[in-house]
Parts: structure tokens; C-alpha cells; sequence
């Protein structure tokens, strides 16, 4: 039988692994937000502050696109919001005191989420989530920092290709749920047609994100 002490080690070493692995991603973001006219120090200020990746691509994919600052905005809001619902699972498992609650806020990400609630334990759940949080906030803007001066370096990111990493990451993140060919043309067709309707109603970037409600019809339906 496995003695608290390894458990507590094997919760620790998984959730630095997680943290490793996505903050790695945030050399793309870097790269991809200075490639959408950021400069590096926005780059990693909203990397820092915002701290929830799905947000921020949304924010570089709608300026890259030729979005306003408050579409940009309003969008990686409406994307971020879900993370309320996190906080209200999470909270029963946490119940942080006082300074911790904002901490807690900060740290309530899709993968803090998924770690913590995987745990069978309460304590496992909460050593889950705090080390998860630090491992992907640490990473995360270290690799966002490298990403967006290493683009600025380079001068202008476009002619690297750059300005594509943004739907590239996007592409390479849906890939593996889209396994099923009909099922992959069925989710294209609907997020082209969406976007071909919208393009002429609303501002530059807001059709990419609106399409991305196709991604519904690639979600697997279970028998009740």
C-alpha cells in the first residue's frame, strides 16, 4: 500500500509535470502576442495579471485580426468567465482564508482545476492544485517572456510566420478530439459558415472566436 508520504510526492511531481508541459506553451503566446503588435513588456504584464491562457489568445487572436482593444477584451473576458464556475467547485476543497482567496482566484486555471478534482483525497486535492498553479505560473511567464523577446529579436515576426501561431496552436489543440473525418468536416463547415455570416456584421476578429462554437458538434454525447 502506498504510505501517504509517496502519494503526496506523486501528487507533487505530477502537478510540476502539468506545469512544465503547459507553461512551455507560453513561448507560443509570446511570440504570437509581439507577431499581433504587443510590445514585450504588455506581452508579459498580461501574461502576469490575466494569467489564463484561452483569454489571452482570444486577446491576440481579435488585435491580430484587427479587432478593437475593447472586443479584444470583452472577448478574453467572456472566455476567462468560466473560471468562475471553477471557483465555486473549488471552493468547498480549498476554502481559502483571507490574502489566500485571491491567490486561490488567481490560480483557478483549467489545469489547477483538473488536477485537484482528480485527486480522491481532499488534502491530495489541495496540495493538487496549489503546486499545478505555481508550476504553470512560473513556466508560463518565464516561456511567455522568452517567446515574446525572442520574436521581437528577430524584427518583425511576420516574416517568420509568426503571425500564424496563434490558428496553428489552436489547430494543434483540437486535432486529437477531431479524430473522426465526418465529424472534423462537419465542424469546419459550421464554423466557416458562421464566420461568413458574421464577417459583415461585426468587427474584425469576432467571427474567428464566434466560430468556434462549431467545436460543439465535435463533443462526445454520452448515453444518459
Amino acid at each position: 500500500m502506498t504510505s501517504p508520504s509517496d502519494q503526496h510526492r506523486t501528487v507533487v511531481r505530477d502537478s510540476l509535470a502539468v506545469g512544465i508541459a503547459v507553461g512551455a506553451y507560453g513561448f507560443a503566446f509570446g511570440a504570437a502576442s509581439v507577431a499581433a503588435g504587443l510590445s514585450v513588456l504588455q506581452t508579459c504584464l498580461l501574461s502576469l495579471l490575466a494569467f489564463t491562457g484561452g483569454s489571452q489568445f482570444a486577446v491576440v487572436g481579435v488585435i491580430a485580426g484587427g479587432g478593437s482593444v475593447a472586443a479584444a477584451l470583452g472577448s478574453g473576458w467572456l472566455l476567462g468567465s468560466r473560471n468562475a464556475l471553477y471557483a465555486m467547485r473549488l471552493a468547498p476543497l480549498l476554502r481559502p482564508r483571507r490574502g489566500r482567496r485571491l491567490l486561490a482566484a488567481l490560480g483557478t486555471i483549467d489545469e489547477s482545476t483538473a488536477m485537484a478534482v482528480a485527486q480522491r483525497e481532499e488534502p491530495l486535492g489541495r496540495t493538487a492544485f496549489w503546486w499545478t498553479f505555481a508550476g504553470v505560473f512560473v513556466f508560463w511567464n518565464l516561456f511567455t517572456f522568452v517567446g515574446a523577446a525572442g520574436a521581437g529579436a528577430l524584427g518583425d515576426p511576420r516574416r517568420f510566420g509568426l503571425d500564424a501561431v496563434v490558428p496553428a496552436a489552436f489547430l494543434a489543440l483540437l486535432a486529437p478530439r477531431l479524430r473522426d473525418g465526418r465529424v472534423a468536416w462537419r465542424v469546419g463547415a459550421a464554423g466557416a459558415l458562421i464566420a461568413v455570416i458574421l464577417i459583415p456584421l461585426t468587427p474584425p476578429g469576432v467571427p474567428v472566436l464566434a466560430s468556434t462554437a462549431a467545436l460543439l458538434l465535435g463533443t462526445e454525447r454520452r448515453p444518459p
